[in-house]
């Protein structure tokens, strides 16, 4: 039985910074200025960019979404039933986590061989905008 484990990628705070210009770039190309935030593995904040004009109501929302990404080792949105939202399971998994987790989409998580090293989280847009920017983050270091 092994008491340690010993191959743990993680996620540079350079490789969290091209993450962020990857996304910056399709905010750009679309046109709609996002709150751009990436955490590690723990859902903790390792860089973070508000671009000209994005709300600051959304400063908080993109962070939220980059932990519920990261600490659920999935995107962030709605819980299913079936192919159905289950808005009381939604709700209650954001009371429950002390609003660690969240229904909104936007919130990717950011994998290497297999295991989170961090996530991604997008807002200002519309929710397909924050997943296609987040997207453009997330393919920034799959390619590295």
């Amino acid at each position: 039985m092994a008491l340690v484990t010993r191959d743990n990628p993680k996620l540079t705070l350079e490789g969290a910074r091209a993450v962020v210009a990857a996304a910056e770039r399709r905010a750009v190309e679309i046109g709609v200025p996002m709150n751009i935030a990436v955490v590690d593995d723990g859902g903790h904040l390792l860089a973070f960019i508000r671009m000209d004009g994005a709300k600051l109501s959304s400063v908080q929302i993109a962070m939220n979404k980059a932990e519920a990404a990261a600490i659920r080792r999935q995107p962030s949105g709605p819980a299913m039933s079936g192919d159905q939202p289950n808005v009381m399971l939604s709700l209650g998994l954001a009371i429950g986590s002390h609003a660690r987790q969240t229904p909104i989409r936007g919130g990717l998580p950011l994998m290497v061989d297999g295991k989170c090293v961090g996530a991604i989280g997008i807002s200002n847009g519309t929710e397909e905008q924050d997943v296609d920017v987040a997207r453009a983050g997330v393919t920034a270091l799959e390619k590295a």
